[in-house]
């Protein structure tokens, strides 16, 4: 053990002089030889004896050729001593390379707010269904508004470009022109594949006749049977795949809410199967039509070909994810507070324990912890005398719903006086029945903010 301690310890000083040089602007070549002295002591320490941390770092190198068009979207940065970094586009590639790295061929993930991934062997579109089901369940608790998923499956675009005689090197390319159908027309979309990338017109018009169609199993149904597509092996075992995945949408009750929809492309070159996109949807300007996507706010898909990207050895773990678009969400829900003049909550607090009069912070103080004691998310400002109306003014500010005021009188009466921020009634509530009236009030359905 002594030993293995006085190797961390070289290993803690390495690091130190490889960041110093680093922060120094030091040479490349002179970095790279600390950087080598720190790895040859760090293997001196050998592996983790089982002990798996998860940590995603993600090179550049991680990065390249996973993410096809869309790699625009990777930002390049070189830190002071001059290495090639990357800024992650998503958690997807690194998640994969975690996977590889660590020989895992089975885990469930979760990323706070954000990411879900199920990595393994299983029967065909269970873990799918689920993913659909979890997106359903957090896109219907956000209260965002009515919302829908299309679906899709990558085995079945590229079944469609080779009946339609798209030539294998552009059916990526031409999978990124399709999948811009949610937000320009079918002739624009057209006009980029012929014109940009060198499609033939009556290629493109081929394409368009699948492209352009969306509905729910009964359309699955009739590609099954559609006299070039069910020729095709990838699309019938797309189209078979997705089958089965709507009755297991309808068992888990939200078949309701997913459309089959052929122009739904998802650009990224590691998609291999079952791939999907949640839209909210815009009320209807008029009677009679349709309602309008305003914007993907969920997506994800099948990916089991990435892992064996990473491993030596080539092989392979299914992985299916989703992802929410925090960001996009945020402000959709921002947006929707501005147009109603309403504030976003900073806090979750319930109420604020206020003081009318000077020399009542004991009283505060106990009111709050007996708050606590019951669950209310309650919080006091941390002042001996703070005024009313600086209490009430911070309630409006941070969105706090209630404020319990403690007064002389209110003390004699042996009552809390109630007040809402929001319309500024006050009522009297017995001291014993502060508890339930509070969270009566709070119990009502509200937006996230």
């Amino acid at each position: 053990m002594a030993d293995r301690a006085a190797v961390e310890e070289l290993v803690r000083l390495q690091g130190e002089r490889v960041r110093a040089l680093k922060q120094q602007k030091a040479s490349a070549e002179q970095i790279e030889e600390e950087v080598a002295k720190l790895l040859k002591l760090k293997a001196q320490l050998g592996p983790d004896e089982g002990k798996l941390k998860f940590v995603l770092k993600t090179p550049k190198e991680t990065l390249t050729g996973k993410y096809g068009e869309d790699s625009k979207l990777i930002y390049d940065l070189k830190d002071q001593g001059g290495e090639l970094l990357s800024l992650r586009y998503d958690l997807t590639v690194p998640f994969a390379r975690y996977l590889a790295m660590n020989k895992l061929t089975n885990i469930k993930r979760y990323h706070i707010a954000k990411d879900f991934d199920i990595a393994g062997q299983f029967d065909p579109m269970i873990p799918d269904a689920e993913c659909l089901k979890i997106m359903c369940e957090i896109l219907s608790s956000l209260q965002l508004g009515d919302f829908l998923i299309k679906v899709n499956d990558r085995r079945i675009l590229d079944g469609l470009f080779a009946i339609c005689g798209v030539p294998d090197s552009k059916f990526r390319t031409i999978c990124s022109s399709v999948d811009k159908l949610d937000k320009v027309s079918w002739e624009e979309v057209k006009n980029e594949m012929v014109g940009e990338k060198g499609l033939a017109p009556e290629v493109a018009d081929r394409i368009g006749e699948y492209v352009l169609q969306h509905g729910g199993v009964s359309l699955v149904e009739q590609l099954l049977q559609d006299p070039k597509l069910s020729q095709n092996k990838q699309a019938l075992e797309g189209l078979g795949d997705l089958k089965l995945l709507f009755e297991y949408l309808t068992l888990f009750g939200i078949a309701n809410k997913i459309s089959f929809d052929l122009s739904l492309a998802r650009g990224l070159d590691y998609y291999t199967g079952v791939i999907y996109e949640a839209v909210l949807l815009q009320t209807p300007a008029r009677a009679g039509e349709e309602p309008l996507g305003v914007g993907s706010v969920a997506a994800g898909g099948r990916y089991d070909g990435l892992v064996g990207m990473f491993d030596p050895k080539g092989r392979k773990v299914p992985c299916v994810g989703l992802s929410i678009g925090v960001e996009r969400i945020f402000s959709i829900v921002e947006q929707r507070l501005e147009a109603l003049e309403e504030k976003v909550r900073t806090t979750e607090t319930q109420v604020l324990v206020a003081s009318a009069q000077k020399k009542l912070l004991e009283e505060r103080l106990k009111l709050v912890s007996e708050l606590w004691d019951a669950g209310i998310k309650a919080e006091l400002l941390y002042k001996k005398n703070p005024k009313l109306l600086n209490q009430l003014q911070y309630c409006e500010e941070a969105g706090i719903p209630l404020v319990a005021i403690i007064g002389e009188q209110e003390l004699k009466d042996g009552v809390i006086k109630l007040r809402s921020v929001a319309n500024r009634e006050e009522v009297d509530v017995r001291r014993e029945d502060l508890v339930e009236e509070i969270k009566k009030r709070t119990s009502q359905p509200h937006c996230i903010c």
